[in-house]
């Protein structure tokens, strides 16, 4: 019995992709515990452990309540604290759109992966930190040839995803200042990654002052600009932005 031939399956468009990319940002910021809505991170003292229900108490129905540990620089015990979100914030009020360049096919690169055994990790300087650093997990080595340029790469291990925290000269002019970050796609081949830069987004600490953000270490800094991914957010009504 004659079969009949499969149906042509349509090439995926790459730029179509990345609209939907912008699409899933502008609902992930925009949600109730997005980082537009962060309005108060409380570090609680040696010891203490979070209680999340407590802590609401009396607060308005539109807060949300959550739990987070980060690692002492000094003493390597976990510190505990609390994360405060209000859909109602004033910076997700205000928010409009955030900036974009136009979707550049010559921004994604392909790039080299190097595991490296054991648990690695790299001094990260860290926003919030008076310049001090805070040790993360680097599990690999990119190496990538930008402009005729070797550059080694470090990203780091964000909850079994490789995140690369990166500068270049549009920060502080068309960019966030601190730098942006970027998800490393990884490939069939563990030797070979992606770096896709129309996706690189301004990181949270670009939306809210209770976030403490890496900055990129000088190995991730390209000597040309980037212009491509994110811009900078965009709110209405004069809102200061965190620029």
């Amino acid at each position: 019995m004659h079969q009949p031939a499969p149906a042509a399956v349509a090439p995926v468009d790459p730029e179509e992709r990345w609209k939907d990319w912008c699409a899933g940002r502008r609902a992930a910021l925009t949600a109730a515990t997005g980082n537009l809505a962060l309005v108060e991170t409380r570090w609680l003292p040696a010891g203490d452990r979070p209680d999340a229900d407590a802590a609401r108490t009396g607060c308005p129905d539109t807060v949300t309540v959550t739990t987070l540990t980060r690692t002492d620089p000094v003493t390597g015990e976990p510190e505990h604290g609390l994360r405060f979100w209000d859909s109602a914030a004033p910076a997700l009020t205000a928010f409009d759109h955030v900036d974009v360049f136009d979707y550049d096919p010559a921004w994604v690169l392909e790039a080299a992966y190097t595991p490296v055994p054991g648990a690695r990790r790299v001094a990260f300087e860290h926003i919030r930190d008076n310049g001090g650093t805070r040790d993360l997990v680097v599990p690999g080595d990119i190496a990538v040839t930008v402009d005729g340029r070797d550059y080694t790469l470090s990203a780091f291990d964000d909850d079994g995803s490789l995140l690369l925290v990166f500068g270049d000269p549009t920060n502080d002019d068309s960019t966030y200042g601190a730098g942006r970050f970027l998800f490393v796609e990884r490939t069939d081949d563990e030797h070979r990654v992606i770096l896709d830069f129309n996706r690189a987004f301004v990181p949270p600490c670009g939306f809210s002052d209770q976030y403490n953000c890496p900055m990129p270490p000088r190995q991730n800094r390209f000597h040309l600009p980037v212009e491509a991914g994110e811009k900078l957010p965009v709110f209405r009504d004069g809102f200061p932005g965190q620029h």
